[in-house]
């Protein structure tokens, strides 16, 4: 089994190669490759790598499928007795990632 953790766009993600990934929303079309750069850790048949904070020359090979919203969020203030009422929806924008392989 070969995984690695990457860094992207403020968090970090276990990924492993022919799944899909949803993140924050990458401004990239369908069908383009990316790369990310900032491995941390790399797991290779049970020999372990890991960066300082990045292992140097290794990265991460993905395809973007399509961008999608993410589940609604609903925001509700309220103040008592005053009779103010406010109801607002949230939807964040994502973008739906393959991972094809990881080069090191």
């Amino acid at each position: 089994m070969m995984y690695a953790i990457i860094e992207a766009n403020g968090k970090q993600i276990w990924v492993q190669p022919g799944k899909f990934y949803d993140l924050h929303y990458i401004h990239a079309n369908p069908g383009d490759i990316i790369k990310f750069n900032r491995v941390l850790l790399i797991n290779q048949k049970g020999k372990i790598l890991i960066g300082n904070p990045c292992l140097a020359s290794t990265y991460i090979k993905a395809k973007v499928l399509k961008h999608l919203l993410g589940s609604k969020v609903t925001v509700f203030k309220m103040k008592p007795k005053k009779n103010t009422r406010s109801k607002k929806g949230y939807r964040q924008k994502l973008t739906r990632l393959l991972v094809q392989e990881i080069v090191s």
